[in-house]
């Protein structure tokens, strides 16, 4: 099929090494690896989550308005501008991760992450110094989005290069899982906050506590990821480049794999707007559209992504078993004949009925959460891996998932139909399938530029 490549033990070309050259990596190592990987993406979307979370209350605190929709629309054009310069930070931080390590890179993705949470914290209101306030809270935005180009490609690349060939997609897994963790922590700090804060202190101090947190959890990854070892595929071709090969031009790293970075960003998309949509978006849409109490809507969201960590890593470990493309697909499937349903069943306005309708939804976004932490990685070679699956997935993720809140609100402003949300990913799904279609099933199988591993 085309798209990815995969190795097999016949096929000796610079990029597929010779199996006998079979890697045991430490065990310790490993889980060292992923969870340093897995806390900073935690800390990431642990302000993306918070952000989503209390959109309400910072259009309110930096786009003053009389008009509700457009103050939620001011919010989260903040939150899409982020995902504008993320291609930006990854054409910078992907192809320095492939040239001087993926550790290395890792490390200031993890101080720029959260000194640009940490500032938002410190921003004064609209009401204080004016047009300022949301200039100020856009350039925090930028910067955070700049270095969260690096961190997805990075840590997926870290973990996928020193997990063994028939366990990464458990291991990988775990990626998702800090997600999952970050976004727990965060919406859980806003509805204490929300339950327990009357809405004159959490509009004028409140809303900064979540994002000056950012500081000690930052100074903890930093430090988990200052202690970690190379992976041993990076280390392996570093040697080999030394006399065999020249560095890979940011060219190569595009035009090269040109066929593999659409099959990327097509997976991306329908993994992202998924995403977004429903860890991002449906807080806001309960709130805004459905007038549904802020706080139980909060703790609905919060039990589903609490049953998608329970579930996570048995996903993963099944991708290992039956393979990425099956349960990709499914989940495909899945958000094709069950989005309209599910969104039938939130509207309708009961605890059980959204409930349900939210949890079908985060059990198929666990399809994609579970198994593509594996996938993406086995797309690439070693020597372009960062930094090829940097450029694909940011710009996936910057078209597509990132604009998801921003686009949904505007499509049911224009045209007054609420099921927008559905619409737009079965939209995804269908692209997500045709993606899964032309993949080349990797699991249980080396990298490709690297040696088997157990």
């Amino acid at each position: 099929m085309p798209g990815a490549q995969v190795i097999t033990p016949s096929a000796h070309t610079p990029d597929t090494p010779d199996p006998s050259d079979a890697v045991t990596v430490d065990p310790a190592l490993v889980k060292r690896a992923v969870k340093a990987a897995a806390l900073g993406n935690a800390m990431e979307w642990f302000d993306f989550g918070v952000y989503s979370y209390i959109a309400v209350t910072l259009g309110k605190v930096f786009f003053p308005s009389g008009n509700p929709t457009a103050q939620l629309l001011s919010t989260f054009g903040a939150f899409a501008a982020a995902f504008l310069v993320r291609p930006l930070g990854g054409l910078v931080f992907g192809p320095l991760g492939d040239r001087v390590g993926r550790q290395k890179v890792l490390a200031v993705t993890m101080i720029m992450m959260a000194a640009g949470t940490f500032a938002i914290g410190l921003i004064p209101s609209y009401a204080s110094i004016g047009v300022a306030a949301p200039l100020l809270l856009l350039v925090a935005r930028l910067v955070q989005g700049f270095s969260t180009g690096g961190e997805y490609a990075g840590a997926s690349t870290f973990i996928a290069e020193y997990a063994p060939d028939k366990r990464r997609g458990f291991l990988g897994s775990w990626l998702e899982f800090g997600t999952l963790a970050g976004y727990i922590a965060g919406a859980g700090l806003v509805t204490v906050m929300t339950a327990l804060l009357s809405s004159d202190d959490l509009l004028s101090w409140g809303w900064r506590i979540p994002f000056l947190i950012a500081g000690p959890m930052g100074a903890i990854g930093l430090y988990l990821r200052l202690r970690l070892e190379e992976t041993p595929a990076f280390a392996a071709e570093t040697e080999k480049a030394k006399s065999e090969r020249p560095k890979v031009p940011l060219r190569e790293m595009i035009t090269g794999q040109w066929r593999t970075l659409l099959l990327c960003v097509g997976l991306v998309l329908v993994f992202n707007v998924t995403d977004y949509m429903l860890l991002s978006y449906m807080p806001s849409y309960l709130t805004s559209e459905l007038k549904y109490d802020e706080t139980h809507g909060l703790l609905v969201v919060l039990g589903v992504m609490a049953l998608m960590m329970v579930v996570q890593p048995f996903a993963g470990a099944l991708s290992d078993r039956v393979g990425r493309r099956p349960v990709i697909a499914a989940g495909c499937v899945g958000f094709l004949l069950l989005s309209v349903p599910a969104l039938l069943l939130i509207r309708q306005g009961s605890l059980f009925a959204i409930a349900l309708g939210m949890g079908a939804l985060g059990l198929l976004l666990v399809c994609f959460t579970s198994a593509m932490p594996a996938a993406l990685p086995a797309l690439f070679p070693t020597r372009v891996r960062y930094g090829s699956l940097s450029v694909g997935f940011n710009v996936s993720v910057s078209l597509f998932g990132g604009t998801t809140p921003l686009v949904v609100t505007a499509l049911i402003g224009a045209t007054g139909n609420v099921m927008m949300p559905a619409y737009y990913m079965m939209a995804a799904a269908v692209i997500g399938g045709v993606a899964v279609w032309f993949m080349t099933e990797s699991a249980g199988r080396p990298l490709p530029g690297s040696p088997p591993q157990h």
